[in-house]
């Protein structure tokens, strides 16, 4: 009798195990798909910022070639008005 308890209790040990083993298994899916997940909202804000910080450097390059050009037409105006003002 105790050799035919000790099996059943191994037999309802393997199946507890079992269960383990596939909620472990469906746990891991779980997580590998968070993981994706993460991953390409990771990639697409990565990818949003590296467009937004090119459109930002070229506005920044605009508005300083812009502030180089007046700056110029404000000395060039002002070196006029001095020679007009000696003479």
């Amino acid at each position: 009798m105790g050799y035919e308890m000790e099996i059943r209790y191994l037999r309802n040990r393997v199946r507890e195990l079992e269960k383990q083993v596939e909620q472990l298994r469906i746990s891991r899916r779980v997580l590998m798909n968070l993981i994706e997940k993460v991953e390409k909202e990771k990639n697409t804000n990565l990818s949003r910022l590296e467009k937004e910080n090119k459109r930002l450097q070229l506005n920044n390059r605009r508005y300083a070639k812009w502030l180089i050009s007046n700056n110029l037409r404000f000395i060039e105006l002002a070196s006029q008005k001095d020679i007009v003002m000696e003479e």
